[in-house]
């Protein structure tokens, strides 16, 4: 990753980030099939990682307090389950009024304010993923074209 990346997801927007990734996909000439899935995806994700940077409340996939959104942190939540379970971390945290499934004290997550969701559930949507039940499984062929995504991305940054 280069200090460009890290300054980038450190402290721009979700415009930002994604127009950049988008420049970066048309200089290295990638089929135009891999840039109709990056970008969206990209959007998605930072939808909800951004406003969770500027609350100061992101957390891995396994809920552990993160300081600063790094690529690290982004290509974390590139995994398809762990990026189903942060839509339903945040859809039920929104219910709740209270940060959830996260290992911050109490005190911080009563500090949460609802965060969108509907991009990153649109997203998910796309790839036959279920937002009402969590414990449904998705289609293998859905995995594996997200994986497809992921791969194009890391090389990105």
């Amino acid at each position: 990753m280069t200090q460009k990346s890290y300054e980038l997801f450190k402290n721009s927007d979700v415009a930002t980030i994604t127009k950049t990734i988008e420049i970066e996909l048309q200089k290295r000439n990638e089929s135009p099939f891999w840039g109709d899935k990056v970008v969206p995806f990209t959007e998605a994700i930072l939808s909800v990682l951004i406003p969770l940077r500027e609350k100061n409340m992101l957390f891995t996939p396994e809920g552990a307090p993160v300081s600063e959104l790094t690529p690290e942190l982004f290509l974390s939540f590139h995994d398809l389950v762990s990026l189903k379970t942060l839509a339903f971390t945040l859809q039920k945290s929104n219910e709740a009024g209270k940060l959830l499934r996260t290992k911050y004290d109490s005190s911080t997550c009563q500090e949460y304010e609802i965060i969108s969701v509907e991009l990153l559930g649109a997203y998910l949507a796309r790839y036959n993923i279920n937002l009402q039940d969590e414990s449904l499984d998705f289609p293998i062929s859905s995995y594996n074209l997200h994986q497809g995504v992921s791969n194009v991305i890391k090389s990105l940054l």
